[in-house]
């Protein structure tokens, strides 16, 4: 049984939940309920820790850590966004190709290590529950933190494979054998919890760090679900909660602000301390950015193709595009730290951002027929960029075209963050359009395969068409 050494200092006071690896996750013991009622939840300082050591595992699970086995980094590859350096790696090359195996090692990772966090949230949910020794306004507090995170967790999984196990408890009989979800019984859970989350956290951020989840963190991940729904109305409504926090939230002007440790853009945030504090750089610095020097640790580069779309006068071309003479590559340079090792820490993984969050408005607005409205939006993220406004150079454009305008400005800002291109390509129909030109595409390539290693182990696990 394979078990991650990095594992940090707080979540051992669940590791009764945590023997397991990402292989083995249906194939565990039940956990040891007793020990972790008596221990984890018999007062507020453990129990509250407990939840700490849930956001560090963030830093290290594999689909959110940020590295090469994280959704921003492969699901970058399935879309028109990163280049695989070199194609000897068979792994990396099959997300770039469209040829994912159902036994492709990453795409196991990506599986595994959601429902594994998933299987912490169940746990800790349950052990609040259960506890008559944590006092109440924390006990809802925790509540809305754990299901936040097992509606992030599970939004990732319905969009990267569709139907999935909804698995929300902890018992080891029913989850072993469980089959596939559907897709909308899966949303059904995520906006329940989401809506649990928003009602039960505050607006605040405990000791006033970000890499802990608010209820604004809870209304724009909803948001975002609503506009995957196309539930115009909604989306709108609540991007709107999150923008109109300004005494909370900015868009800021200068670049190099923008993915710093709790910048006044960042809604949600990952921190490096999740490894334990032997490193305070964020695993997307390290992975993305191409060392002048240590050019040979490089693994991936920007399709040049996406770089040629940006206007010369795009301030994220020359603020978040690096390039690299030596490979003649150019890089994701949103994150300026490669390494380090030193205290503050200059930098935290991005997760939510306020940006993201006027698309989302601009967007849902021009669905609902609002084109002055949408476009305002949009222009809030145009003019950062130093790019002529829409109301002023095409006041009179239409719907169609507007949305056109919208997607390409999502593309160009939150590029190389949490598999946005992939999953947009997706749920507005422009995969084929924008991925034909590859000989190997087939349109059931827009759903990952099952793990091959899991349905050995489920036989009530179906597999996707195309596989």
């Amino acid at each position: 049984m394979k078990f991650n050494y990095k594992i940090s200092y707080n979540i051992w006071l669940i590791l009764p939940l945590l023997f397991f690896s990402c292989e083995d996750f249906v194939e565990v013991d039940a956990p040891d309920n007793k020990l972790v009622s008596d221990v984890v939840f018999s007062n507020d300082a453990t129990a509250e820790s407990a939840m700490t050591g849930i956001y560090n595992q963030l830093f290290l699970t594999d689909f959110a850590n940020g590295q090469r086995t994280s959704v921003t980094f492969l699901s970058g590859l399935s879309a028109d966004t990163f280049q695989n350096i070199s194609s000897s790696n068979i792994t990396r090359m099959e997300f770039e190709q469209h040829e994912i195996t159902a036994d492709n090692p990453g795409n196991l990772d990506i599986w595994a290590s959601a429902y594994n966090l998933i299987y912490l949230t169940n746990s800790l949910l349950e052990g609040l529950n259960n506890s008559e020794q944590i006092s109440s306004d924390l006990k809802t507090q925790l509540e809305g933190e754990a299901r936040f995170i097992r509606a992030f967790s599970y939004f990732y999984l319905v969009n990267l494979y569709g139907d999935v196990p909804l698995i929300i408890s902890t018992n080891y009989h029913e989850n072993q054998l469980a089959t596939r979800t559907s897709t909308a019984g899966v949303y059904e859970q995520i906006i329940s919890d989401l809506e649990i989350a928003v009602d039960s956290l505050g607006s605040e951020y405990k000791n006033g760090e970000r890499t802990t989840v608010n209820k604004f963190a809870a209304a724009s991940l909803l948001a975002r679900v609503y506009l995957y729904l196309e539930d115009w109305e909604a989306a709108e409504r609540l991007s709107s909660e999150v923008i109109d926090q300004n005494g909370t939230y900015e868009i800021l002007q200068d670049f190099d602000q923008v993915f710093l440790a709790n910048s006044k853009e960042a809604i949600w945030q990952i921190s490096p301390l999740g490894g334990g504090g032997q490193i305070t750089n964020t695993n997307e610095g390290s992975l993305f950015i191409i060392d002048p020097i240590f050019s040979f640790f490089a693994v991936i580069k920007m399709e040049e193709d996406f770089v040629e779309q940006f206007d010369q006068e795009d301030q994220r071309l020359s603020n978040w595009i690096g390039f690299n003479e030596e490979l003649d590559a150019y890089f994701p340079f949103k994150y300026k730290v490669w390494s380090s090792n030193e205290f503050p820490i200059i930098e935290y993984s991005m997760v939510l951002r306020l940006a993201e969050q006027y698309l989302i408005r601009s967007e849902a607005r021009a669905k609902q027929g609002d084109l002055a409205g949408a476009i305002e939006d949009l222009d809030v993220i145009r003019m950062r960029a130093g790019l002529a406004s829409v109301e002023e150079n095409d006041p009179g454009i239409g719907q169609d075209a507007l949305l056109d305008l919208i997607m390409a400005e999502r593309q160009k800002e939150l590029f190389a963050e949490w598999s946005h291109r992939w999953l947009d390509l997706k749920r507005t129909d422009r995969a084929n359009e924008a991925l034909g030109s590859n000989p190997l595409w087939e349109p059931t390539d827009m759903l990952y395969p099952i793990p091959s290693q899991e349905r050995e182990k489920n036989p009530n696990l179906s597999q996707n068409p195309g596989y």
